[in-house]
């Protein structure tokens, strides 16, 4: 079924016309109701390829700008495939000067893909970035990071087989053909797991160190104070 503009009437059916989509702001999956259409002479006088269509989220109202192929063109219509490409999704973040550096490299692509929807390749990124935190991590480093990511999926609670392809992928020691093939909600499952995992390894004990430093720091300097004043 196509997504069809008329050239009286705009967007035949907004009911007809929502979207079922994770917004790329909330993180919601949400109706996307049409808020922006093209005038539909203007696109049967210039016929692009491509057509762009503003929705918004139900669920916190921001702006989705999504672009769909046309199917036909007719005599006052235009006809879209329902298939669509998001035009902009907010970057992924992370407090990267905590990670090794290799790590870091590695996992700063593999964000990179999934904020392009990328998916698969972003799975190869994932465990490439997961293989260079373990031998970071050192001796029974690949233990412990699999302890903190099992128990991400008990407070997740994540059944272990929806769980299975995320350890597959961090910590499989197979050929990279024996990914399993990702769709979005599966992709932004697995880089939350391989997020809490850092934080857990890398960023928590590095904040947490560099807090008590400071703190030592400010007794020893009142300790020095109160020496000088006694």
């Amino acid at each position: 079924m196509a997504i069809v503009i008329e050239e009286d009437q705009g967007i035949k059916s907004e009911l007809e016309e929502r979207i079922g989509l994770e917004c790329p702001y909330c993180g919601m999956y949400a109706h996307m109701a049409p808020q922006a259409v093209p005038d539909a002479a203007a696109l049967l006088r210039d016929r692009p390829k491509h057509v762009g269509l503003v929705y918004k989220c139900d669920a916190c109202d921001a702006p989705v700008f999504l672009r769909f192929a046309v199917k036909e063109y007719k005599d006052n219509r235009v006809e879209l495939y329902r298939n669509f490409v998001e035009l902009e999704r907010p970057k992924e973040r992370f407090a990267f000067s905590y990670l090794p550096n290799y790590t870091e490299v590695l996992f700063r692509e593999a964000l990179a893909c999934y904020s392009g929807n990328n998916f698969n390749a972003f799975a190869s990124m994932c465990r490439r970035a997961s293989i260079s935190a373990f031998d970071a991590l050192g001796e029974g480093g690949k233990l412990r990071a699999f302890e903190e990511v099992m128990v991400a999926q008990d407070i997740a609670g994540i059944d272990d087989e929806s769980f299975a392809p995320i350890k597959s992928v961090l910590f499989g020691s197979g050929t990279h053909e024996d990914l399993p093939v990702l769709t979005r909600a599966q992709g932004g499952i697995r880089l939350e797991v391989l997020k809490d995992m850092f934080y857990q390894c890398f960023v928590r004990r590095a904040k947490l160190t560099r807090a008590i430093k400071v703190r030592r720091f400010f007794v020893s300097e009142a300790n020095d104070e109160s020496l000088q004043s006694a």
